[in-house]
């Protein structure tokens, strides 16, 4: 079978699942404010929407990059699917909410956007 076979396979499979009405994530509470910013913003939650077509779960993980410092250095984020309502993936209608849940020591090199210094990323 050839790749657009394949491509074709897994867009069928996908389009079975039905779009979630709502779907909580949360992030680290030792997440910088910069950083919150970042993954609350409209442009980020459109972008999970476009990419999270597979079956999403209670309890998955998505390690997200959100950007690059000013020194060169990223961030990546895990993002975790605390609840799913009413479907079974994210679709161009879902509401993403979020919850922030225990710190999980996160590092990166946001120490310039964020207003806590180095401990606060």
């Amino acid at each position: 079978m050839g790749r657009g076979n394949k491509d074709k396979d897994l867009s069928q499979r996908h389009d079975d699942l039905t779009p979630a009405e709502r779907v909580v994530v949360s992030y680290p509470e030792d997440l910088s404010e910069w950083g919150r910013f970042q993954v609350e913003k409209p442009s980020f939650v459109a972008y999970l929407r476009k990419t999270k077509t597979d079956r999403v779960r209670q309890g998955d993980v998505w390690e997200e990059f959100v950007g690059v410092g000013c020194c060169g250095s990223t961030l990546d984020v895990p993002l975790r699917v605390e609840r799913i309502e009413g479907g079974e993936t994210l679709g161009p209608d879902t509401r993403v909410e979020w919850e922030v849940r225990d710190a999980c020591g996160i590092q990166g090199g946001w120490q310039v956007q964020s207003e806590g210094g180095p401990n606060a990323i």
